[in-house]
């Protein structure tokens, strides 16, 4: 049984040697054949992820599980804007149905006018939320609109609906403070 087991274990390794395939460092090309490649079974959404997985620079970029973790904040993000969302259209509805005094009203008034502000910020960014999603499906999530760049986990992290490098923002950024009307 031992030497069945050692020929197959020479005749992988044969095989590999044969193929002359090496490993080559993983780019947005392979994240995004990855991607399709993932299948039903294997989608970013369809990996369980270990109890407090972070992704690290050590892995592959953007591999299934860095996918997936990211795929997974983004679903909870906006999971919790169209909760507030739906919260806030409760509310207002609620309060239309007391009758209270002008000073009351001026101020739940000032309150549902804030409240608004607030909603239609969060839905530009569940705009931003859902273009990331897309981004996952399509492969290109976690690489710089601009430069092709991978974006540094870190900024990812912090800003999961990133789609600049910093380098890139920063220049974004520059360029609007001088094209700004004042």
């Amino acid at each position: 049984m031992a030497e069945a087991s050692k020929k197959t274990a020479q005749t992988g390794s044969k095989a590999k040697k044969a193929s002359g395939k090496t490993a080559k460092p993983a780019g947005k090309s392979a994240a995004k054949s990855a991607a399709k490649s993932l299948g039903k079974s294997a989608t970013p959404e369809a990996i369980l992820l270990p109890e407090g997985y972070r992704p690290t620079d050590d892995e592959e970029f953007m591999n299934p599980m860095q996918l997936a973790y990211f795929r997974n904040k983004l679903e909870i993000w906006r999971a919790e804007l169209l909760n507030e969302a739906t919260e806030t259209i409760t509310d207002l509805s609620q309060e239309n149905l007391h009758r209270p005094d002008q000073m009351d009203r001026a101020q739940i008034e000032s309150n549902a006018a804030i409240d608004l502000r607030t909603r239609d910020r969060e839905r530009k960014l569940l705009q931003k939320i859902e273009a990331a999603l897309r981004r996952i499906e399509d492969g290109s999530y976690g690489y710089c609109v601009e430069t092709d760049e991978p974006i540094n986990l870190r900024r990812l992290e912090a800003r999961p609906i990133a789609s600049l490098s910093l380098h890139a923002q920063e220049q974004h950024e520059r360029n609007e403070r001088i094209h700004r009307d004042d």
